[in-house]
């Protein structure tokens, strides 16, 4: 599973024979690829139609390119922040309600970005084929995707130090803009030009996964929260600037603390592991049926809805598994 970290186009705005020899050394003799376009074809079209997008299919012959179109930047920032608003809203009629939430359609981004993932899994695990998942910058939609298609594949990305791992991989150091597409508050009014969810759309796929697949995921919603919390506004630096290069000239190692560290500890680890879990070998097919995409509860209604018998519930499951 390769990512692309920028649009398959050199210099001269056609080819760009170094990624094609690149991709061509991939794949064995007789062998063929998947690229995963995160863009529409007619975003691919109008890139290319000013000089970028990608190169004609005919330099890439033992590569079939699939778009699977998933949405970035603003279109996502609005369907957000619609759905905060109709969660701040706990009046609402049941009609009024479903409404606002179909017509917010994050489930759909969830849907989208979940069957994607499942697409690039495929390829690898069935079809025994090299993907490149390629999207605009390489640092939004790409990485969301590689992220699921491991998790659904990979058991060790399901226990906790793997997923800590799987996040350092794919998100850190592979460079999501942290400070931009997360400037502000999650529920801030303010839009920023650059602010987008993409981060949290992650967690959401995760949490679906863990509800779909309650057995097999080492940690649970409780460290989705933290995450989710931290990557907003943390005392850490994990999350901070946009990249490594940033991150060495900021000197964020050698000036804050690590997240990852805390959330290690003993006193604070078992906070967050699933007392449920048993390692699964397998590969975790999630369903991306609309009846089986549901609302993360636990965090967009957190702040309307009191969590104390959730807690205790979670809590006297840990009870009873460490009695036995």
């Amino acid at each position: 599973l390769l990512r692309s970290s920028q649009p398959l186009t050199g210099p001269n705005r056609r080819r760009c024979r170094e990624d094609e020899k690149l991709l061509g050394t991939i794949l064995d003799e007789g062998e063929r690829g998947f690229i995963i376009d995160t863009r529409s074809a007619q975003a691919a079209k109008q890139a290319r139609m000013s000089g970028g997008g990608t190169e004609p299919k005919s330099c890439y012959p033992h590569w079939r390119r699939l778009h699977r179109a998933l949405d970035r930047g603003r279109p996502l920032q609005e369907s957000f922040m619609r759905l905060v608003e109709a969660c701040s809203e706990p009046s609402l009629s049941m009609d009024r309600w479903l409404a606002r939430l179909d017509g917010s359609r994050w489930l759909s981004h969830v849907k989208a970005a979940l069957s994607t993932a499942c697409l690039a899994a495929q390829c690898l695990d069935r079809e025994d084929s090299n993907v490149l998942v390629h999207g605009a910058e390489g640092t939004d939609t790409t990485l969301l995707v590689t992220a699921l298609a491991q998790l659904i594949l990979d058991p060790s990305c399901r226990t906790l130090e793997g997923f800590q791992a799987l996040l350092q991989r794919e998100w850190i150091e592979a460079g999501h803009p942290f400070h931009l597409r997360c400037a502000r508050s999650a529920s801030s009014h303010a839009r920023g030009k650059q602010e987008a969810p993409l981060f949290l759309l992650f967690l959401d796929c995760v949490w679906q996964l863990s509800r779909q697949f309650p057995f097999s995921l080492e940690f649970g919603e409780q460290l989705l929260l933290t995450l989710f919390d931290n990557a907003y506004a943390s005392c850490y630096g994990t999350f901070l600037c946009n990249n490594e290069k940033e991150r060495s000239l900021c000197k964020v190692k050698e000036s804050t603390h690590s997240l990852w560290a805390w959330l290690n500890q003993p006193e604070e680890k078992h906070k967050y592991l699933n007392p449920l879990y048993s390692h699964n070998p397998l590969v975790i097919w999630p369903s991306v049926e609309p009846q089986s995409i549901q609302l993360w509860q636990g965090l967009f209604l957190r702040w309307i809805r009191p969590s104390q018998h959730l807690d205790e519930a979670w809590a006297e499951i840990q009870r009873l598994v460490e009695g036995n």
